[in-house]
């Protein structure tokens, strides 16, 4: 297996349209490192450099120390698991995971055991006659990777394998995922999807891709729990972090922000003197909101809910332009719509935006 270092890649179309700028990564063998962004952000076009089908326009690349820019994609031991399954339909299982292994000239015997090896790890032994028309989804996209584990290769590189399954099949098959990674703890894995459940479950470390760069890189709850900008913030997480913008009052271990309510904020988030008088967003996230009798940051109308059974989501009313304000409390509760709820949160849950970076990770 293999490590990665990207230095200052960059990705721009017709010498004009950049995409992707700047982007610094070190990615260590056996990590299983998953790109997130919004549509556009080009997790895919970045995944696609790192196997060689799109040309890398600006920095560099490189694959167990060696730099792999003008490498052709068959020989960078990278095996790419693709959206769509491209299974050859008139093809066994069998024939589909041993074909990349003919083609490299393998003796059959290599093949079998390969072949076997594979279909082991997946659970595919009792399918391997089958067609891929007598499969299910899921089988299907085992098969796409079990043709890829075959070939042994340094780097498993999977662009969104999931998207074209059910939601019952998805949560089936990022299990088998997850416990595949799991059998093979040295093998190095990419993984780019939009699903924030798969990021979250299936992660060494998560890559938050935005505005052309890196917005973010770290585990999954360091990115719950620490977001570095209100970007990642709103992005990781559902519902969306909810933030209030105000004034910090009083700094030291423990940071007070004014609201535009005129409540009182208290965070974890230590600040310095010359800090007081800054204007901040603070941010909650919507399972930390807690109702109280007591001091509160938050009170509003309850506008609409929204029973879940193991939750419910209260969205306040709040100014046209003020956008929304949501609360996730556990359980059913019934009646509070038309209310007023005053809330709060322990300090440690929350944050303290300037300028939308976050001031914990100051210098």
């Amino acid at each position: 297996m293999a490590d990665l270092k990207l230095t200052s890649v960059e990705k721009t179309y017709g010498g004009t349209v950049n995409v992707l700028n700047n982007i610094n990564l070190d990615i260590e063998k056996g990590e299983l490192i998953v790109f997130v962004g919004p549509s556009g952000c080009g997790k895919s076009t970045l995944l696609r450099m790192i196997a060689g089908l799109e040309k890398i326009t600006g920095g560099e690349l490189q694959i167990d120390g060696q730099v792999v820019n003008d490498v052709p994609p068959a020989q960078r031991g990278i095996a790419m698991v693709f959206q769509s399954y491209a299974l050859y339909p008139h093809m066994t299982v069998r024939d589909n995971m041993a074909f990349a292994l003919k083609l490299a000239k393998k003796t059959p015997t290599e093949i079998d055991e390969a072949v076997a090896r594979a279909a082991k790890i997946l659970q595919l032994d009792e399918y391997l006659d089958r067609l891929p028309k007598a499969l299910s989804g899921g089988q299907r996209q085992r098969v796409a990777i079990g043709r890829s584990i075959v070939r042994d290769p340094k780097v498993y590189l999977f662009d969104e394998p999931l998207s074209n399954l059910d939601a019952a099949l998805r949560v089936a098959t990022r299990i088998e995922i997850a416990q595949l990674k799991e059998s093979m703890p040295d093998s190095t894995m990419i993984y780019v999807t939009h699903d924030q459940v798969e990021a979250m479950t299936l992660a060494s470390r998560i890559v938050v891709l935005a505005n052309k760069g890196i917005a973010q890189v770290g585990t999954p709850l360091e990115l719950y729990e620490r977001p570095e900008n209100e970007f990642v913030a709103q992005f990781i997480g559902s519902p969306a972090m909810n933030l209030f913008p105000g004034e910090i009052v009083g700094t030291g271990t423990q940071t007070q922000v004014k609201l535009e309510s005129g409540l009182v904020a208290v965070s974890a988030v230590p600040t310095q003197e010359a800090d007081k008088g800054k204007s901040v967003n603070i941010g909650v996230r919507p399972e930390d909101m807690v109702v109280t009798g007591g001091d509160a940051f938050y009170e509003g109308e309850v506008n609409f809910t929204e029973a879940l059974g193991e939750v419910t989501l209260l969205h306040f009313k709040v100014p046209e332009d003020g956008g929304s304000i949501l609360a996730k409390l556990p359980g059913i509760h019934n009646g509070l719509r038309g209310n007023i709820v005053r809330l709060c949160a322990e300090p440690s849950k929350v944050q303290v935006f300037h300028e939308g970076q976050s001031l914990y990770y100051r210098d």
